[in-house]
């Protein structure tokens, strides 16, 4: 296969890749089903990795196939299989038509104490900590919040203006949805990964992947011993130096004919610039002298893979329309435990497991799944929780459950996701404007899909809310309906674990789409 063919089979299945995943996390009609989700993330190496470890699914175990890929052919999966990988690579050629000297590398030592540092620092935090640290540093879940947080945004902004456009001639094609803030410190993370990636692509390639990303690093380790590799021919060899200054790696000591293979990632730009093919890609034959060598690598690899994987219906007869508060309420909504999403289990689990890819905030329907900020505490930034100030979770829907790439959000049937408690609804009398206007009032209990919240009897014939923990599960129905301001006269408290709810009699949830009040 000549270089040019190679070449343009990696573009075309980094092109590739890149649109799939970038349609994944701005796909805000949620066209995309949730199995064709999974497959595309399937082979996304720490999410896959974990959720091998934690839930022991073979079938799902894409960072094997990743780790043999590896082992064959070398860091391909950096090369067009990483959306990161591949986003630095459109960053790096953007930065060469603004100034042709970004385009033109050079060799550069390796930061070998960085690299690795940041390797043994990464997995040691992991073991003992968490994967907070990993997650901040892994490229599917940093591709995920650039996606979630920048690009969705600008996707929304201009299907809006179109959709205004459109509709000025009648045409309906496109339906305005509305843009999902989150809190402004939330994007403090991501911006700066994005400015870092952005400011080393541009100048230096691939400089992220081979200084700090862990995946990157680790995977480096392993193609040092990787049955295909580029190599050079010395005899047709002239130390021109164009393959040097075309390797967006660095990695091309053309001086000594030697090519730093734990930082190669296969872009076989080196390839199609030497005149005299003096390089090539293919098997690799071991010398003599290198066996010995060679021998200790495999040890020193054996031991990192294997330090790795330690790693409704009415209840009330008064008035259905929601009454417009004339008066501010008072009393704090004492929230002791953060909502984390169905299928979690419980804070420990979903914490311990969650990458903060935000893949889940992004297939959301009902938009409900924002970033945490300080719920979850240092180690939790950006793990998803439920906001029900901004939204409610919907009784008929189980998105979430179906896409998470890690499982820290596991798969649910319908009937069990609905019978999965998740928190309990909290009344608090004195902000309820039933009690404080005198005014009648049902949004909480007209919402509640299980029922849970009911009117009874309060001052002459004024009903007032009150709720069954035992059928409640915690879907935020009630908080978002509830009219008072700033605080809501219920709310929902999550369960540290999640629990299971009783069955409830009546059933009845058409609500889709939030709405400013759900009547």
């Amino acid at each position: 296969m000549t270089s040019s063919t190679l070449s343009k089979i990696r573009v075309i299945l980094s092109i590739l890749v890149l649109i799939l995943f970038v349609s994944v996390f701005v796909d805000f009609r949620h066209l995309i089903p949730d199995k064709y989700i999974n497959a595309i993330t399937f082979i996304q190496f720490v999410p896959s990795g974990f959720k091998l470890f934690y839930i022991g699914i073979i079938a799902a175990a894409g960072f094997i196939v990743v780790l043999l890929l590896t082992l064959i052919t070398g860091r391909t999966y950096c090369s067009f299989l990483c959306p990161l990988g591949i986003l630095q690579d459109v960053f790096s050629r953007t930065g060469g038509r603004i100034k042709k000297r970004f385009r033109r590398f050079g060799f550069k030592k390796p930061h070998t104490v960085l690299r690795y540092g940041l390797l043994a620092i990464t997995l040691i935090v992991t073991l003992i900590w968490g994967i907070y640290f990993l997650t901040l540093l892994e490229p599917y879940s940093i591709f995920g919040r650039f996606m979630t947080y920048f690009l969705k945004p600008v996707v929304l902004i201009l299907n809006n203006f179109l959709s205004g456009l459109l509709g000025k001639f009648d045409i309906y094609t496109l339906v305005n949805t509305p843009v999902t803030n989150f809190p402004l410190l939330i994007y403090a993370i991501p911006s700066a990964f994005l400015i870092l990636v952005v400011i080393m692509s541009f100048s230096r390639g691939r400089l992220y992947c081979n200084t700090i990303c862990p995946v990157g690093t680790f995977l480096g380790l392993i193609s040092k011993i990787s049955i295909f590799r580029i190599k050079f021919d010395e005899v047709k060899c002239t130390r021109c130096g164009r393959c040097s200054l075309a390797c967006k790696s660095s990695c091309i000591d053309f001086l000594n004919h030697d090519v730093d293979i734990s930082r190669c990632v296969d872009c076989f730009n080196c390839l199609k610039s030497c005149p005299d093919k003096a390089l090539s890609y293919g098997l690799v034959t071991i010398r003599k002298k290198e066996i010995e060598i060679d021998n200790e690598r495999r040890k020193l690899i054996a031991g990192s893979v294997l330090l790795f994987l330690g790693l409704s219906n009415s209840s009330s007869g008064q008035n259905t329309v929601v009454p417009k508060p004339t008066k501010a309420s008072t009393v704090r909504e004492n929230r002791k435990y953060p909502v984390c999403p169905p299928g979690s289990t419980g804070l420990a689990n979903f914490t311990k497991k969650c990458i903060a890819c935000s893949l889940c905030i992004s297939v959301c329907p009902n938009n409900v799944l924002i970033p945490s900020l300080k719920e979850y505490g240092i180690s939790g930034i950006m793990q998803p929780r439920l906001d029900y100030h901004k939204s409610f979770c919907t009784y008929e829907c189980i998105r979430c459950l179906d896409v998470c790439p890690t499982g820290a959000i596991m798969p649910l049937a319908l009937e069990a996701k609905k019978l999965t408690q998740l928190g309990k609804a909290v009344f608090i009398k004195d902000n309820c404007i039933v009690n404080t206007e005198k005014t009648a009032c049902g949004a909480c209990s007209e919402s509640c899909p299980t029922k849970a919240v009911h009117m009874v009897p309060f001052e002459g014939k004024l009903v007032i809310p009150e709720t069954k923990d035992e059928i409640c599960i915690g879907c935020g129905h009630c908080e978002f309906a509830c009219p008072t301001t700033p605080y809501k006269a219920i709310f929902v408290d999550g369960n540290p674990e999640h629990k299971a709810a009783k069955k409830p009699e009546n059933v009845q949830s058409d609500k889709k789409k939030p709405v400013e009040f759900p009547f």
